[in-house]
């Protein structure tokens, strides 16, 4: 299975880099892939903290990115996963439903997504992801947030600071939609988190659907992302 663009490696992996609609996109191959073409789906933050990403390429899956930079979970966001989708299903036969991955912001776009696609979605893992937008970057609750994201995310929406206020499609709204659909989650997150404050975001997002798994670093703030052994994850992962 060989894919269009520039060829690299990518921690001793084949790597690929093309664009669809003149957006770019990074595809990894495994050395050995799964017959069934699983996917995991890297929503932000490519290369950040792969552990994850390398484990689930050790085990024949392939990983796909998008770049959804300052779009925030938003229209936009969502049009360029449908891109992506289309793309790697209908041209290269990948698994109808991929394992959506998202750290931090990444978590609005793979949240958003898995509630508009539901029968495209294997399941979830989010890393001290952001649920709710007026946490961060809104800064609007007991976080400090992010003002130069927050206008970002603000024009990515088409929004004004006051209808931003009262919006009510972020995950935390939206997180029943998961639950009918009997998506798996599983959310890592730090108890300390500084960023993304946990009771605006992760235990909101656990409230709503007590299905969700966990796994809590006591005493970690907001990075390092993942697990030194995601071993977990990679369980959770190959078990849906």
């Amino acid at each position: 299975m060989n894919f269009p663009g520039k060829k690299s490696t990518w921690n001793g992996f084949e790597r690929f880099d093309f664009e669809l609609d003149g957006i770019p996109c990074i595809m990894v191959k495994p050395e050995k892939i799964n017959p069934e073409n699983p996917w995991v789906w890297r929503a932000r933050f490519f290369d950040a903290f792969p552990n994850l990403d390398l484990a689930m390429l050790e085990e024949g899956w392939l990983l796909a990115h998008i770049d959804v930079a300052d779009l925030y979970g938003s229209e936009e966001t969502m049009r360029r996963f449908d891109l992506l989708y289309d793309f790697l299903t209908k041209e290269y036969n990948f698994a109808p439903k991929a394992a959506l991955e998202g750290f931090s912001r990444g978590g609005l776009a793979v949240f958003n997504w898995a509630c508009r696609n539901p029968k495209k979605v294997s399941c979830i893992y989010a890393d001290n992801p952001v649920c709710d937008f007026k946490s961060w970057p809104g800064g609007l609750g007991v976080g400090p947030g992010s003002p130069p994201n927050w206008e970002k995310c603000l024009q990515a929406y088409g929004l004004t600071e006051e209808a931003a206020t009262i919006y009510d499609k972020n995950p935390i709204d939206t997180a029943d939609i998961l639950v009918k659909n009997d998506i798996p989650v599983m959310i890592v997150y730090g108890d300390a988190d500084e960023v993304v404050p946990i009771e605006e975001n992760a235990l909101l997002m656990l409230k709503a659907n007590s299905k969700i798994k966990t796994i809590c670093k006591p005493g970690a703030l907001h990075h390092p992302h993942c697990l030194e052994d995601p071993t977990p994850i990679v369980r959770f992962i190959q078990s849906v």
